[in-house]
């Protein structure tokens, strides 16, 4: 095969992945805001149109997505959105509070002056943004800065766990429970929280702090379980009859 003088072998491949990874980033931060509905088919038409990107890229994307659970790929028909379920959200929170709780352990009996300065540093940085409520409500960019501080606080709690596997799997079900929870949130925008996360967050960091793992841990399940009993309340809302 004879390339293009602008294109060595080398230099394909790492554009046909940065296309990939293009085409990941786009459908699945689509995925989680809910601009691409649950159940939603995906026909590769449609994403070429909509991504400006060719079927090899959007192909590599999706079953990427496919890997982690928010596609579905169905025998002839292609891919759709994976759809909602109140009993695969329980099941995602429950398992995240089992893998999150662990890893903070871990995390506690490892601690060091480093990881207490990032979580303390994490909290604080959240704690900048979240003042910046109210009128930015509406503003997708400061939903996606919120959501940002707020995963780098939990990521920051299990950080000294010295597990690549526990870390792994915690992100993974970050992801799953976060297309449940960032809906819930945009819908609630401009009402009055019915809980006050930031207090939430201050007391999991103190019981850490402390390196009281009972509490912590405790405290960081609570945290969870509120946000599955938020969301089992606004899906239930939603659901038709």
């Amino acid at each position: 095969m004879i390339l293009p003088a602008t294109e060595t072998p080398s230099t394909v491949p790492a554009k046909s992945s940065t296309l990939a990874e293009q085409a990941y980033r786009g459908l699945k931060r689509d995925i989680m805001s809910g601009e691409l509905q649950p159940g939603e088919p995906l026909r590769l038409e449609f994403l070429k149109s909509k991504y400006q990107l060719s079927f090899s890229p959007l192909r590599e994307a999706l079953n990427r997505l496919q890997s982690e659970n928010l596609v579905d790929a169905i025998a002839l028909k292609g891919f759709r959105v994976a759809p909602l379920s109140l009993k695969e959200m329980r099941d995602s929170i429950d398992t995240r509070i089992f893998v999150d709780c662990e890893a903070l352990r871990r995390s506690i009996e490892r601690a060091s002056d480093e990881w207490e300065t990032q979580i303390v540093a994490a909290l604080h940085a959240l704690g900048i943004v979240t003042q910046r409520r109210g009128n930015a409500e509406a503003d997708d960019a400061f939903h996606e800065q919120l959501e940002d501080r707020h995963l780098a606080l939990h990521r920051s709690l299990i950080a000294a766990c010295d597990s690549r596997w526990l870390l792994d799997f915690s992100m993974r079900l970050y992801v799953q429970t976060e297309r449940y929870r960032r809906p819930m949130l945009l819908a609630a925008a401009g009402v009055q929280p019915p809980r006050d996360v930031t207090q939430e967050h201050q007391e999991i960091v103190a019981a850490t702090l402390k390196r009281d793992a009972a509490s912590a841990c405790a405290l960081l399940a609570e945290h969870y379980n509120q946000t599955a009993r938020l969301i089992e309340s606004s899906l239930q809302t939603r659901q038709p009859g």
